[in-house]
């Protein structure tokens, strides 16, 4: 069977339809994965009894296992062990197992460029006033925010890629998509094409928007 072109430019507007779920998971996913991070970091980082050994597991946990044995495990197992959770549906679950996937990786960088930041500045801050919590949101996290803005923005472009597991779960995003048309025409290598296309296209377009904000974040420097 000879390539064919012509499916393939037809199969865009298709997919492109469903380019919206992929990227609302993506969204939802990194906002709370980022809030999460924050937490674990900050606990990671005053070393908090208790929570910080919790927080320890956590991250090891989700760092130390699949992210598709995760998404099978909150959709599959967990409404076995927790029946109130029977009614979750395969886009929710997908979202919950993005965000704790990805904010255990986001919480080590935050904590490093916690960490590098130097001393004196949490130092300046409380010896004018301020309390630790001050210090940590007007005076630390702002710079190291500048630190981790590269490794965070490289986590998100990797989540929108990972969204394309959630159709193992049966959401019908592009991945989903592509694979139905795969299917039914047979024209498997068209259909991956134009989908890795269009992962492409859209990695292109964060990229260039991580450059332009470490430029912004980079300017005081």
């Amino acid at each position: 069977m000879q390539f064919n072109f012509e499916y393939m430019l037809n199969l865009f507007p298709i997919l492109l339809k469903y380019l919206g779920t992929t990227m609302q998971m993506a969204l939802i996913g990194v906002i709370f994965a980022l809030i999460l991070a924050i937490g674990l970091a900050v606990v990671r980082t005053f070393k908090v009894p208790v929570l910080n050994q919790l927080a320890m597991l956590f991250i090891s946990f989700f760092r130390g296992t699949p992210l598709l044995v995760q998404l099978f495990l909150l959709y599959y197992g967990l409404p076995r062990v927790f029946p109130i959770l029977i009614n979750m549906d395969a886009f929710t679950a997908s979202v919950i197992g993005l965000t704790l996937h990805f904010a255990a990786y986001k919480a080590e960088s935050i904590r490093a460029a916690i960490m590098a930041v130097d001393k004196s500045q949490m130092e300046a801050s409380l010896s004018i006033g301020m309390t630790t919590s001050q210090a940590m949101r007007r005076i630390v996290l702002p710079q190291a925010a500048r630190i981790a803005t590269p490794s965070l923005m490289n986590y998100f472009i990797d989540m929108i890629k990972s969204t394309s597991l959630a159709f193992t779960l049966g959401v019908t995003e592009i991945m989903a998509k592509t694979q139905m048309e795969a299917s039914s025409s047979f024209y498997f290598f068209e259909s991956y094409l134009a989908v890795a296309l269009i992962y492409w296209a859209v990695v292109l377009i964060f990229t260039q928007m991580q450059v332009h904000l470490e430029r912004h974040l980079n300017k005081a420097y």
